[in-house]
């Protein structure tokens, strides 16, 4: 698979660049490589599509600020995002199931602790 280039490079613009810059920007890249403009050309299809990807990106301020801290990782499931973790396929069921377990026991042993506080308590009134 091809490397894919920095979306700030894609569309021409800088890191620091405000949303008006990137959305003049992605319009000037559309224009450029439409498919109706050239029709049957890949090349042009998949800059197009590449300026798409970029714009869809940085036109969002929660994407944007992911992608400036884990670049691409942010978005292909490599972990870059979510803190380092990445939860795709993870059985949620198995998860729940065991969380809702160790649940149990936790409340289990602060109830015990109550009564023996309680008894505590009592005993030393």
């Amino acid at each position: 698979m091809a490397e894919k280039r920095d979306y700030y490079e894609v569309l021409g613009v800088s890191k620091t660049a405000t949303d008006a810059e990137i959305k003049k920007a992605f319009r000037q890249q559309a224009k450029k490589y439409h498919p109706d403009i050239h029709p049957g050309d890949k090349e042009c299809e998949e800059k197009f599509k590449e300026a798409q990807e970029a714009y869809a990106v940085l036109s969002d301020p929660d994407k944007r600020r992911q992608y400036d801290q884990f670049g691409h990782a942010a978005f292909d499931g490599t972990g870059g995002g979510a803190g380092g973790f990445d939860f795709s396929g993870m059985d949620m069921g198995i998860f729940l199931v065991t969380f809702s377990e160790i649940s149990s026991e936790v409340e289990e042993a602060v109830a015990e602790e109550m009564v023996l506080h309680r008894v505590q308590m009592s005993v030393s009134v």
